[in-house]
């Protein structure tokens, strides 16, 4: 068993509901009012439900995950943080409206957003930032920008490690190169973008200015292998743009874009294999797929809104059905899963690594290689359970008599002697030394790390929250943060069902004097 303290029981008690049972109890929010109130998590009919009364606003029922026995795999994976040593906010027991991060929060930025715009060249409705809606602009300067750089890696104990620009369309500011440039002088890992990709497509040299500039990954909205779902997520068929700007990034030398289809019932929920296999054809550039569930940022009914979620264990059945079984749910893992591998790097550098301890049903993922055209998942020929439970084992137990020098000769030696019980080296791909590519890894070098990802694709998904499925427990987990210009780090969730609007309109300018001043 991996050697952290699991944070839930299962199974507490029957509800009053007959034939389900509670299986934990939360905070959540009022969709109406935003008070905080009870909540339960119920098993009910092999699905995971919330249900939540607010006194003045009444029952809130909804879908928290489709499949139950896939709710409790990924608990298992539970784990707690140690949150920032150094917290940008010192009031605590206000949660969630006095995000920024507080000290009750469990994990550290993962992955920080800056919004430089809310501009876009777009209007989707299921966005959630647009300028010509909210009727204002918001767009920190260089300067602020560069302060929310500077307490990203200033957090302790381990700085904040990759940076998202988004919006709004990130590429919409002309000075967008300039601020990727700055995020490398800051030495984050990860330099990535959030974009629809027109900018991109439209531009080869703006591809290259941002390829010299140091993007690592660029964040690519896809919807879908056809016109139609673009036509009611995007407006109009845009998928020309997003072959065009793939083109385009293929030629200015980048070799990391991560697709990002926004899934809804009935819109696209029949193009997940199809995205999947335009990925393989396009391996050499496309390095991951982040599948999205929508989330629901209006008010609507219980039964439009249960009719149309979608939860990562859906999502786990449709990439089964649609890739005829060659990936199936058992391959994919929470995200905390992982954190055996953070122990064991620290354990070799003998300082803190990032920990990626996010709640288990926030996000999920699996590796999978492609060889010749066949998709096989990392799951089909490495014991993945197995071989972690090992090498969280090699990294909290160092011997302190030994000393370090050979405390890490002796993990290595011991994870080398191991391996061959759990990788199948039959079924592992031809094209790659496995076992050396896998102790690479462990290392902790960043040249290990980017040839693993050459040679795999990422398929995972991140089902964010809304009004109406929030879990708080959740919420102080979450290790995607949205950096503010008023110095705060503020939960993805919280942010954009509570938070946005504050800020932005904190820092903003009116439209009208907005738009005299980008003509001028």
């Amino acid at each position: 068993m991996i050697s952290e303290k699991l944070i839930y029981d299962q199974y507490i008690s029957p509800s009053k509901n007959c034939g389900s049972f509670l299986m934990r109890t939360t905070k959540s929010l009022c969709p109406e009012c935003l008070a905080v109130i009870d909540a339960s998590i119920i098993e009910e009919d092999g699905k995971v439900i919330l249900e939540k009364t607010c006194s003045k606003h009444g029952f809130f029922k909804d879908l928290y995950w489709s499949d139950a026995r896939q709710f409790k795999r990924f608990d298992h994976y539970c784990h707690d943080g140690r949150g920032l040593m150094n917290p940008t906010v010192s009031i605590d027991g206000n949660c969630p409206h006095s995000c920024g991060l507080c000290t009750s929060h469990k994990t550290t930025t993962i992955l920080a957003n800056i919004d430089v715009t809310n501009r876009c060249n777009l209007n989707c409705p299921v966005c959630f930032a647009n300028a010509s809606a909210s009727g204002y602009l918001y767009e920190p300067t260089l300067g602020q920008i560069r302060k929310m750089m500077q307490i990203l890696r200033d957090e302790k104990p381990v700085p904040c490690p990759a940076i998202q620009f988004a919006g709004g369309e990130p590429t919409m500011r002309e000075d967008i190169v300039q601020i990727v440039k700055m995020a490398v002088e800051f030495k984050f890992t990860q330099v990535q973008m959030a974009t629809n990709g027109i900018r991109l497509a439209k531009s080869q040299q703006f591809c290259n200015d941002l390829a010299a500039a140091g993007l690592g990954t660029v964040y690519l909205q896809f919807d879908g292998v056809t016109g139609e779902p673009y036509q009611i997520f995007r407006g109009y068929n845009v998928l020309p743009y997003k072959l065009q700007a793939i083109e385009n990034c293929r030629t200015a030398g980048f070799r990391s874009i991560t697709l990002v289809p926004t899934l809804a019932k009935g819109v696209n929920d029949d193009q997940v294999g199809d995205i999947i296999r335009f990925a393989v054809k396009n391996v050499d550039i496309v390095k991951g797929i982040n599948f999205q569930p929508i989330s629901f940022t209006g008010r609507i009914n219980k039964e439009e809104r249960l009719e149309k979620r979608i939860t990562i264990s859906y999502l786990f059945k449709l990439i089964e059905e649609q890739t005829n079984g060659a990936v199936k749910a058992s391959d994919f893992y929470p995200v905390p899963f992982v954190v055996p591998i953070s122990h064991f790097i620290t354990a070799e550098k003998g300082f803190p690594q990032v920990e990626f301890t996010v709640h288990p049903h926030c996000g999920t993922g699996t590796y999978i290689y492609v060889e010749n055209g066949k998709i096989i998942p990392i799951t089909h020929f490495i014991d993945v359970e197995g071989l972690l439970e090992h090498i969280d084992e090699l990294a909290l137990n160092d011997d302190k008599w030994l000393g370090k020098s050979l405390n890490k000769i002796k993990r290595i030696s011991s994870l080398i002697s191991a391996l061959p019980r759990y990788i199948d080296m039959e079924k592992a791909p031809k094209s790659v030394d496995v076992k050396k590519l896998f102790i690479d890894v462990l290392g902790g070098t960043e040249e290990a790390i980017r040839e693993f990802h050459h040679h795999t694709l990422f398929v995972g998904a991140m089902h964010f929250m809304d009004l109406y499925n929030m879990d708080l427990e959740r919420i102080k987990r979450c290790g995607v943060h949205y950096a503010t210009p008023d110095g705060r780090l503020i939960p993805f969730c919280t942010y954009n069902t509570i938070h946005r609007m504050e800020v932005e309109k904190k820092f903003a300018t009116p439209l009208i004097k907005a738009k005299a001043k980008i003509c001028s």
